[in-house]
This record gives structure tokens, sequence and C-alpha cells, in this order.
């Protein structure tokens, strides 16, 4: 079974910016979240094995946790790590 990847980027009002990472990642779909730098607060990783429901983890999961101001959301095409890749190419050595 194909699982879907997004990534959606999460600004937070800033009196929330302590718990808000830990509620992310316990919505059903959220695989993980991450705090960041730079113009968005957070990232969450949504994994869903049926892409469809994306739009309900998105619009009622993470844009109504109390203290998310905005988000966007970028659906993964493709996925490339090196990670992958090293323990593909790894003959035990």
């Amino acid at each position: 079974m194909s699982t879907s990847t997004a990534i959606v980027l999460v600004q937070a009002d800033r009196r929330f910016l302590g718990d808000l990472g830990e509620r992310l990642a316990d919505l059903e779909g959220v695989a993980e979240a991450y705090s960041v730098t730079g113009d968005w607060d957070f990232v969450a990783i949504v994994r869903l094995s049926r892409p469809e429901d994306l739009a309900r983890v998105v619009t009622t999961g993470i844009a109504r946790e109390e203290g998310v101001e905005r988000t966007q959301t970028l659906m993964a095409f493709e996925a490339f790590s090196k990670h992958d890749l090293d323990a593909f190419f790894d003959v035990g050595g």
C-alpha cells in the first residue's frame, strides 16, 4: 500500500509556541512535527494511506488547533533520502 506525504508549514501565535508542536504531533495523520526557524514556526509531516484524507487532516485538524494562525500545504510527489540510499547500497560491510 502506498502512502501519500504532505508537508504542512504552520505559522503560530507566539503565546502557543511552547506546546503547539506536541499537539500537532498528536494529531491523526501527522507523523512528525518540527519547530523551525524562518518565516514558519512548525513543519508537520503528514502521511496518509488515502490522499483524499489530506483536506480533513489539514482543515479540521491542524488548522483548527489553538494557536495556529496560518498554514501552507505542500504535497510531495517523490521522496529522496540519502539515508535510504545508503541502506540500499550497504552490503554488510
